[in-house]
């Protein structure tokens, strides 16, 4: 099954020009310049070469800069089939508080094509062709037949855009204030390569009822669903679940933890009851001592207080409390509303609390700081999305212990759950740009496929490499699950190591997420006796030798420890 046309709504030029550049690599990206005459790729405005792009008109070095981000892009990936970016600079989106810098998407996708590997699910064109080795949309460029449609701001930098800064079109990353075009070109390319879901972000449906292999790997980790096994309503929901919408690609998994660095955000860690553990998102407030590492463990109780002229609810710790002895050195739980949020957490405190989490009534998440000042506070306060407060009063009702780490938590990585698993951007409400196809911008250092491009960002494609690894990028189309597939991280060790004999030699890895260690674990798991184990060890260390990833030392080495194997 196939679906063709423009996935999402995108403004096309009304000429095509006929104009493209192949790329260099594993995988030939070719840019196809659809810009009409004098306008985008084809503006004669004089421009001095920069940051390595020799262009010399605007034109020229929007479209140097295009074929610089696709040639990294292809020699990462690897296809047979050639890749047809369908690309132009037009006028986008601008406001005072608001600019569209481009935006890149597959143009068709396929589902079980010869060569796939998850039935019934669908694929981006770019990679449903090179899992089937052919070309699945035969066509002249320019239309439906090209793979990625990539459509950027003409006007980024000008007066049309206010408050934007323009486009630096060098190759060196040297680029200021400005907006590196690389930068968004590798970001946007990433999406028209599969690092897209194509789910509705506000009723959850999926594309023609049909999931895709993005959605394979996206799962909420406190219903233990996969996008596949849900309701559109259960979609719905999980997009908005923050914290807890994750991507469970082993590819990924195991190669994050190298990438982000050691949590310095302020969480709320539920350690009971069982169906809710896990860290969730919180707004530490302006008044009070800050959340630190380990941070502090305690039961939680729901604080309790008259309905009276400070507040109506009995929920809202407005007046002093009336259950103190059950809040005494416990973390209390009050709801928003009716009065300032000092009040709520300075009653608390008089009761004895050692911390409050005040559950939020906006339905938006992350939450937001809540303000205030009182310097007589002296326990730590934060709001909670109306979500999650909502799971912690259920289980309260239902007598369950709730049971909390309150501050830093040493155990997590930024932008990683509790287990490890990278965080997918989950806001509520849901944005339609933003959401789901995105790292939830937590994630520390700062990673190319969060949803804005930060400054410090470099070329390089960091994780989105093993996104392309996990949805079948580096396979090899025969829907085997064998080595060739799959890296399966067999060796995590240092060196390549076979059976007992270490051969010292450093165990690389790959631009693919793979190492020198899942290739010896592919011939292990080819068919055939011991000599063809050797035999198919030194093809192996042959080629590495070849491409200069072992010197012949290390060649001998490696087969030294295949012959006693």
């Amino acid at each position: 099954m196939k679906i063709s046309g423009k996935l999402l709504p995108l403004l096309l030029p009304a000429i095509l020009l006929a104009s493209s550049l192949p790329a260099s690599g594993a995988a030939n990206i070719i840019i196809v310049n659809v810009n009409a005459p004098g306008v985008g790729f084809n503006d004669p405005t004089p421009a001095t070469p920069v940051g390595g792009n020799p262009g010399t008109t605007v034109g020229q070095q929007r479209l140097k800069a295009f074929q610089f981000a696709a040639s990294l892009w292809g020699s990462i990936l690897d296809s047979p089939v050639p890749i047809y970016v369908q690309a132009s600079f037009v006028p986008q989106t601008c406001t005072s508080t608001f600019a569209m810098t481009g935006v890149a998407q597959a143009l068709q996708v396929f589902s079980d094509f010869p060569g796939h590997e998850v039935d019934h699910t669908f694929y981006h064109v770019a990679l449903a062709n090179k899992l089937a080795g052919a070309d699945l949309a035969p066509g002249p460029n320019g239309t439906d037949a090209d793979d990625i449609l990539a459509t950027f701001n003409s006007d980024l930098g000008t007066p049309n855009c206010p408050g934007t800064v323009g486009w630096y079109y060098g190759l060196d990353d040297n680029h200021g204030n400005r907006t590196d075009l690389v930068t968004v070109l590798l970001h946007e390319l990433a999406h028209g390569l599969g690092f897209q879901s194509f789910v509705n972000k506000t009723t959850g449906a999926n594309l023609a009822g049909m999931p895709d292999i993005f959605d394979v790997y996206t799962l909420d980790d406190l219903t233990g669903k996969h996008f596949p096994q849900m309701t559109d309503a259960e979609r719905a929901a999980a997009i908005t679940h923050t914290n807890h919408l994750v991507w469970d690609g082993l590819h990924v998994t195991l190669t994050a933890p190298g990438f982000l660095q050691r949590s310095t955000t302020p969480l709320l860690t539920v350690l009971t009851p069982l169906n809710l553990i896990g860290t969730y998102r919180v707004g530490p407030s302006d008044f009070g001592p800050p959340l630190t590492s380990p941070g502090r463990i305690s039961a939680v109780v729901r604080a309790l207080d008259p309905a009276d002229t400070a507040g109506a609810s009995t929920f809202d710790a407005c007046s002093p409390l009336t259950n103190a002895s059950a809040v005494n050195g416990k973390i209390a739980l009050v709801d928003r509303g009716s009065c300032a949020f000092v009040v709520k957490v300075k009653n608390a405190q008089n009761a004895g609390a050692t911390g409050v989490l005040i559950a939020d009534n906006t339905g938006v998440s992350p939450p937001l700081r809540p303000g205030g000042t009182d310097p007589t506070i002296v326990i730590p306060s934060v709001l909670i999305s109306t979500r999650d407060a909502n799971d912690l009063k259920a289980a309260l009702a239902n007598n369950s212990p709730v049971v909390v780490s309150l501050g830093i938590n040493p155990l997590v990585r930024d932008g990683a759950s509790l287990f490890g698993l990278m965080e997918l951007n989950a806001p509520a409400p849901s944005n339609s740009l933003a959401s789901l196809s995105h790292w939830d911008p937590i994630a520390a250092p700062n990673l190319l496929m969060e949803p804005l491009i930060n400054s410090d960002l470099t070329h390089d494609v960091d994780l989105t490499r093993q996104v392309m690894a996990d949805i079948g990028w580096f396979s090899d189309g025969d829907g085997v699950p064998d080595g060739r597939d799959f890296c399966l991280g067999s060796s995590r060790d240092a060196t390549v190591i076979l059976g007992t004999c270490n051969s010292g030699v450093p165990n690389t890895t790959f631009a693919s997420g793979c190492r020198i260690s899942d290739a010896v674990s592919d011939c292990q798991a080819s068919p055939g006796n011991h000599g063809s184990f050797k035999d198919c060890i030194q093809d192996l260390t042959k080629d590495l030798k070849s491409n200069g990833v072992i010197s012949g030392k290390q060649k001998d080495a490696i087969d030294r420890c295949a012959g006693s194997y």
